[in-house]
Order: structure tokens, then C-alpha cells, then sequence
């Protein structure tokens, strides 16, 4: 179970680093989104993967440690928080700059077929 918890973690992170490096807005806020349940589910997995623990110490032999459980709650109302904030951002890029890249610039149109065939007679 370590194991694919361990790489459902790291898949998650991976896109979410990798939807960030992208040019355009919507994926950005996707992978922040996605890294930040990867956050979630390292927060959470620091509490030792324990089926039907209780959250008391001293009450039984396995225990959940209920400080990671908190701590993704508070994690998910601040990520809610980001996302609604990153949103708005792109939304404002888009009606200021008339696009959706990160960097506010347009790249260069790419030549068309016909373009370059003239070009070459």
C-alpha cells in the first residue's frame, strides 16, 4: 500500500510541475492544483497509514496522529483560496492582454505552408 500511495504522490507531482512550466494560464492553475493534493496526500501520509486507528493516544495500540489530518484540512481551504486567486489573475491577463500566456507576450505566428512555398520559388 506504501508503494502506491509512494507513486500516486509522485505522479501527481510530476504533473503538476510540469503543467506549471507550461505557457498558457488554464494549465498553470490546474498543476497548482495538482501539486498541491500531492502536498496533500505527503501531509497526510506523514500520520502513518493506519485502517481504523483511532485518533486518541493511549486508547489502543495503533493510533492515527490527527496533527497531518489537520494540517491537509487547513492545506485544502488555503489551496481553494490560491485557485479562486490564480483564476482571477487569468482573468484579468485575458482582458488586459487579449491572451492567456503566462508572460503577457504573444509568440511568433508560425509560417503557413503556402507562405513558404512562395518563398522557396
Amino acid at each position: 500500500m506504501e508503494l502506491a500511495y509512494a507513486l500516486i504522490i509522485g505522479t501527481l507531482t510530476a504533473s503538476g510541475v510540469y503543467l506549471i512550466l507550461r505557457a498558457r494560464t488554464f494549465p498553470v492553475v490546474v498543476g497548482l492544483t495538482l501539486l498541491s493534493y500531492g502536498v496533500n496526500l505527503f501531509l497526510f501520509a506523514t500520520g502513518r497509514l493506519v485502517t481504523g486507528g483511532q485518533p486518541i493516544i493511549g486508547s489502543t495500540g495503533e493510533y492515527a496522529d490527527p496533527l497531518p489530518q489537520a494540517l491537509v484540512l487547513t492545506a485544502i481551504v488555503i489551496g481553494f483560496a490560491m485557485t479562486a486567486f490564480a483564476v482571477v489573475l487569468a482573468l484579468r491577463n485575458q482582458a488586459d492582454n487579449e491572451d492567456d500566456h503566462v508572460d503577457g507576450h504573444r509568440p511568433a505566428p508560425e509560417p503557413r505552408a503556402e507562405e513558404e512555398e512562395g518563398a522557396s520559388r
